[in-house]
């Protein structure tokens, strides 16, 4: 799979889903370009990141990566119950806290 974004996980199986067009950074400002889908994936497993668009994504893209991101969890793509707070999604955080 060496032809999918920079974003894209090793361990993650998708493909990518559209052009390149966010950049992900973490809390140190690291960062990652990537396709909307690996961008959210990304966004969704870093605590404390954000998201930009890139100068010639499509209009929307980072508001688009960073809504899908909440309601993915953490490294979606490892199997196994997922019970544990920090392997939750934010949407399904802010559901148990009644937010």
């Amino acid at each position: 799979m060496d032809d999918r974004c920079p974003a894209a996980h090793p361990d993650d199986p998708t493909p990518c889903v559209g052009p390149v067009a966010v950049t992900v950074l973490d809390r140190f400002n690291a960062g990652a370009d990537g396709c909307e889908h690996h961008g959210a994936r990304l966004l969704a497993s870093l605590e404390g990141s954000c998201v930009y668009a890139l100068p010639e994504a499509p209009a929307g893209a980072a508001i688009r990566v960073f809504k899908a991101a909440d309601g993915i969890r953490p490294f979606c793509w490892v199997d196994g119950p997922r019970t544990q707070l920090s392997q939750l999604s934010r949407a399904e955080i802010r559901a148990r806290h009644g937010h």
